[in-house]
């Protein structure tokens, strides 16, 4: 489902302009499941495309929507422009698995580069200064738990995706969303209802789950060493990192092993899971940043001290070990 209308009714001039920016149109061939939708694993074989793209559109109508403000809209939009292929596989190849921050480097600088985005900028009399960091503006970015323009999206994204909300019910949720000023005196996205806080809460929750399940681990991980030996053997450069999926994929196909590694990385599908490793290759011991969000109903505080079944859910997920061997085949 396109969720765009549910986000603002219109496309405003401005956005629409920065959108046909080739260093945006780029993230519509970058997906936002980080390589898992290549996999055969039943949770992830028949997801629908949802790219870097679309959810960067979708954060900025958010950001628009509730304040008007261009400027934090655009940092939105822009805010995963230097995104590369595989997304957070290339924090795992970084050794960035517990904060996934690597793949926001560079943004300021592609930015700057692209002379497409700075021309619609000049024409608004946007500053770039005022658009290359979102996290200063806090409806667009803050710090979790709390819930932000990008944190709502992706989720809302993959609640529909994993099919674990229809998209009625996002709409529902979206309408009972407003700007509060959270316990801390910040602008931050919150809910009118606790009813709807709770509800989106236990999806976000569902969706952090997946986002640290066993399969999505794996897949990550050993995606991220094919790139890293593809890198060492010349069969990729690291400026194939910032092309497209589609790109580096046929260059994997091209090559005669890196070929026979995507295909058994497209055909996994099941899980083994040991408290020690087995004696065969391949075992792999996984951790990564547990993503999650706690929101606020205004007025009244967080879901998690509200709501004590959902704040123990919430720090039992925080607690769980990532200690297990896993084996994906």
């Amino acid at each position: 489902m396109d969720l765009w209308p549910v986000y603002h009714d219109t496309l405003p001039p401005l956005l629409a302009e920065l959108m046909d920016a080739p260093a945006l149109r780029r993230l519509d061939r970058v997906g936002m499941n980080c390589g898992c939708e290549y996999t055969d694993f039943p949770r992830f074989r028949d997801l629908a495309p949802y790219s870097r793209f679309r959810h960067s559109v979708g954060v900025a109508l958010i950001v628009w929507h509730f304040t008007g403000d261009p400027a934090a809209a655009v940092a939105g939009l822009l805010h995963d422009a230097a995104t590369p292929v595989f997304a957070h596989v290339v924090d795992f190849l970084r050794g960035d698995y517990l904060t996934q921050e690597a793949t926001e480097d560079g943004t300021e600088e592609l930015i700057v580069r692209s002379g497409e985005i700075r021309q619609v900028l000049d024409r608004y009399g946007i500053p770039v200064g005022d658009v290359v960091d979102y996290h200063r503006y806090p409806v667009a970015d803050n710090d979790a738990p709390r819930l932000s323009a990008d944190r709502l999206e992706y989720t809302m994204g993959n609640l529909v995706n994993f099919r674990l909300a229809d998209p009625g019910r996002i709409r529902e949720l979206y309408a009972d969303l407003t700007v509060a000023s959270n316990e801390e005196g910040a602008p931050e996205l919150a809910f009118r209802s606790g009813e709807a806080a709770l509800s989106f809460a236990r999806g976000a929750l569902a969706c952090s789950e997946i986002y640290v399940s066993r399969e999505d681990r794996y897949a990550m991980q050993m995606l991220s060493e094919l790139l890293r030996d593809a890198l060492r053997a010349g069969v990729l450069s690291e400026g194939d990192l910032m092309t497209t999926e589609p790109e580096v994929i046929r260059k994997l196909r091209a090559d005669e092993l890196f070929s026979r590694r995507w295909i058994r990385f497209c055909s996994l599908r099941e899980m083994t899971v040991r408290e020690v490793p087995g004696p065969e290759e391949g075992w792999r011991q996984i951790s990564a940043k547990k993503r999650h969000i706690d929101p606020f109903v205004a007025g009244k505080g967080r879901v998690s001290g509200l709501y004590p079944a959902f704040g123990e859910a919430l720090r039992a997920f925080l607690s769980q070990s990532q200690t297990e061997w896993l084996m994906g085949r």
